[in-house]
């Protein structure tokens, strides 16, 4: 028989179990099934006698001469090593559960910070406030020492606090990749911003199911050197996947803002994704293009600037005249305090400058009469004028149902099918405005009813234009408003081929049959009706309807619900960034800013004692590799 023939031996598979006649005879405990010599502390890899016996005769062959065998005094001494051995061991073993703790401590602080967007430096503030805390609060002096001693073996220091941060956003990251790789599909929302140091940030949200319920988090925060074109962005997002073994034919819906980089037809990303996502829809933010139908033109534009030049003469002229102008408000007890600036970015400040200017407008006019500067004469003049009121009192009223709807599409956790019923009951309020628009009325537009100021045919031709922009725009969806409306009330279906047909075209591994079958099934179940009313349609399709039963319906629903509908969560997610990244911290780098932004946005908390468990043991085989 050849050598390679033969089986190898395994020292596992020989079971060699610790005798415990051995220690007095060779000066060896079994500690965690492995033999340790007692004498110099040595481990041995097997509990084979022979290894033993060699060991003892050539380290320790003067052991039998001092202590010979069978004798009491070698009996005494080996009880006497013993115990030593583990008083030692009990010491060192409360010396790392000490450190464990200290370490856990450390995680925590950092990640209260991290949530907090405080800079790493505060680590060392907060240790300093525990200390005074614990020196004023605790009385007894015993208690207080110990205490007292334990925090400062804490190690928050600015550079461990880095470190600390380090951990947790990976330990969060990988608990989000684990989930991620199992989900069937997930809805990417993408947006670029820079912040304050002019880097340019791509920004990845995901929304998925992951057995249990729907999340939403932030997967990446990428830097971009140079140009931001589709090329790029396409190229960054395939090397994160990449890199983290995701899969991008598992993308339903794509949302971005909208710019040409993202949405052009050849060369943008949504185009390049939609290559090797066959199932992929890409979408232009619904927030976004409410905005863009909402954009001023013509007389009301130059109403709208004329409104936002008397802002800014009042507060930006000097800041004597803003200091006078608030002095002013507070001597005629006006109910606010200041005006509002408006800002394109910030997409409520159009409705609300509005609002306040209409409501500060005696005590504008009283402080225009009041100024000495030319400017002040010609807004005086403006502001006399009947047809520029009523213009801004419609303006008023109109951005406020605006408002009221951009308010409704933003938030968390809203779905593409929610937000486009916001949408479409807003096309029909815009109906309502119009023909509510006329003097015996204007129940919609409290603001111009009150100043008694005649309605004009720019008034009826924005609510016009308004109604039209929105018709185009979101009647002719993508995504049928049948199937959109099975996810809310399976029970509503009329037509089951029209609807498979329907659920087909939005996913086409579905088979048809199957999902005509399941439909009549869950349509013919009272049980399944009353568990929809009482339980709400998202628990209904996670927790109520099976997967064994019904894949095909289950599958369609969540492949609906898992669909963003907006960039919210981006545009919320960049405003971290800069609360984080701020002029103080503009040495920040990219990686620390995009671990000190997933602590602040994670959806998921650490296990603080077991990464603290595993970060002592890193620290263990380090020390251990440079011995």
């Amino acid at each position: 028989m050849s050598l390679s023939t033969l089986k190898k031996r395994k020292v596992d598979s020989e079971n060699r179990q610790f005798n415990n006649e051995w220690t007095e005879k060779y000066a060896f405990i079994a500690v965690d099934a492995n033999p340790v010599c007692l004498i110099c502390n040595e481990c041995l890899a097997v509990s084979k006698e022979y290894n033993l016996r060699r060991h003892f005769n050539t380290t320790h062959a003067k052991f039998n001469t001092t202590f010979p065998p069978g004798s009491a005094a070698r009996k005494q001494k080996i009880s006497g090593l013993t115990l030593c051995y583990e008083q030692r061991r009990r010491i060192l073993f409360r010396a790392c559960t000490d450190q464990e703790r200290a370490t856990a401590a450390s995680l925590r602080v950092a990640w209260i910070l991290g949530k907090k967007k405080k800079p790493f430096t505060d680590s060392e503030t907060v240790k300093e406030c525990m200390l005074a805390s614990i020196e004023e609060v605790v009385t007894d002096e015993k208690t207080r020492k110990s205490v007292i001693d334990s925090i400062r073996q804490i190690p928050i220091s600015d550079t461990s606090n880095i470190r600390r941060v380090e951990s947790l956003a990976s330990d969060v990251f990988e608990t989000l990749m684990d989930k991620l790789r199992k989900a069937e599909v997930m809805s990417l929302a993408v947006d670029e911003s820079t912040d304050n140091s002019d880097v340019a940030q791509l920004c990845l949200y995901v929304r998925f199911y992951d057995g249990a319920c729907f999340h939403e988090d932030l997967l990446g925060l990428i830097p971009l050197e140079g140009q931001t074109t589709g090329e790029i962005l396409f190229a960054k997002i395939s090397a994160f996947f990449e890199e983290n073994n995701l899969d991008l034919a598992r993308i339903n819906m794509l949302v971005t803002d909208g710019a040409p980089s993202m949405v052009g037809r050849d060369q943008g990303l949504a185009a390049r994704m939609a290559a090797v996502a066959p199932q992929m829809r890409s979408l232009h933010c619904l927030i976004h293009q409410s905005l863009l139908c909402a954009k001023l033109s013509g007389e009301l534009k130059e109403t709208m600037d004329s409104v936002m030049a008397i802002i800014n003469f009042i507060r930006c002229t000097s800041s004597l005249q803003h200091r006078l102008f608030r002095k002013l408000l507070a001597d005629m007890s006006a109910e606010y305090k200041d005006l509002l600036i408006h800002n394109d970015i910030r997409w409520l400040s159009k409705g609300n400058a509005l609002k306040r200017f209409c409501e500060l407008k005696e005590e504008i006019l009283v402080f225009l009469q009041s100024s000495k500067l030319k400017k002040a004469g010609k807004f005086l003049s403006l502001m006399g004028n009947n047809e520029f009121n009523a213009t801004v009192c419609f303006l008023s009223d109109v951005f406020y149902h605006l408002n009221q709807l951009n308010m409704e599409l933003q938030g968390r956790d809203k779905t593409v099918f929610e937000l486009v019923e916001k949408l479409r009951a807003f096309q029909r309020k815009l109906s309502l405005f119009s023909a509510d628009l006329c003097p015996e009325k204007m129940l919609h537009f409290p603001t111009l009813r009150k100043s008694g100021l005649q309605i004009t045919e720019v008034m009826s031709g924005f609510i016009d234009s308004l109604k039209n922009n929105f018709a185009t725009r979101f009647d002719d969806f993508s995504i049928s408003s049948e199937v959109m409306r099975f996810v809310k009330d399976p029970f509503c279906v009329n037509d089951e081929a029209d609807f498979a047909l329907k659920g087909k075209e939005l996913v086409p591994s579905l088979d048809e049959s199957f999902l005509q079958l399941e439909l009549i099934d869950i349509q013919s179940s009272d049980d399944l009706q009353q568990s929809l009313q009482q339980a709400g349609y998202e628990k209904f399709w996670t927790h109520v309807v099976s997967q064994e039963k019904f894949p095909h319906s289950r599958g369609l629903a969540l492949f609906l619900l898992t669909m963003f509908g907006s960039t919210y969560t981006c545009e919320s997610s960049f405003s971290h960034m800069n609360a984080i990244k701020t002029h103080n911290r503009i040495s920040l780098t990219d990686q620390n800013l995009q671990h000190c932004l997933c602590i602040a946005l994670s959806t998921y908390t650490p296990d603080f004692t077991a990464l603290a468990k595993c970060l002592i043991q890193f620290q263990y085989r380090q020390i251990r590799k440079i011995k």
